[in-house]
């Protein structure tokens, strides 16, 4: 299985086709858009790695972009005792979806690609049942119980 080891947003990622990842908010980027990741320190698989020198010229990775978003509120919150003083702030960290798709090499040939996604198209039937159900009045509950 072929991965790559990307850097976005600050960070390294290690990534294979396929596979879904939340990184930081890519600017100017509409959704179902393709991305590509020029900056590339590694790609390879089980039995041969290629490293660069800090980056590998001419390979990249392309990525199709899912969605963007925010995550959850985080609560900062500082106080200094017996001053009567404290603050309280949030934040929300802006992210970006995206899907791995295809993985190149520095000569352009494409190492592993991912299986297309379908949207499910079966349609789900509504099963109507009847239920039956006895109910007991007063006199009939008196003869059964003597």
């Amino acid at each position: 299985m072929s991965y790559a080891i990307i850097q976005t947003g600050g960070k390294q990622y290690k990534v294979k086709a396929g596979e879904i990842l939340k990184i930081e908010r890519l600017e100017d980027s509409k959704l179902e858009t393709k991305i590509e990741f020029k900056e590339i320190l590694a790609y390879g698989d089980d039995k041969n790695i290629e490293v660069g020198s800090p980056t590998v010229e001419g390979a990249k990775v392309e990525a199709d972009l899912i969605e963007n978003g925010k995550n959850r509120t985080i609560l900062i919150f500082k106080k200094r005792r017996r001053q009567n003083s404290r603050r309280k702030n949030g934040h929300r960290q802006q992210y970006s979806l995206i899907r791995i798709s295809k993985i190149f090499s520095k000569d352009g040939k494409i190492l592993s690609k991912a299986e297309k996604m379908v949207k499910p198209t079966k349609k789900i039937e509504k099963v109507e049942t009847k239920v039956e159900t006895k109910v007991k009045t007063k006199v009939e509950a008196k003869a059964v119980n003597k």
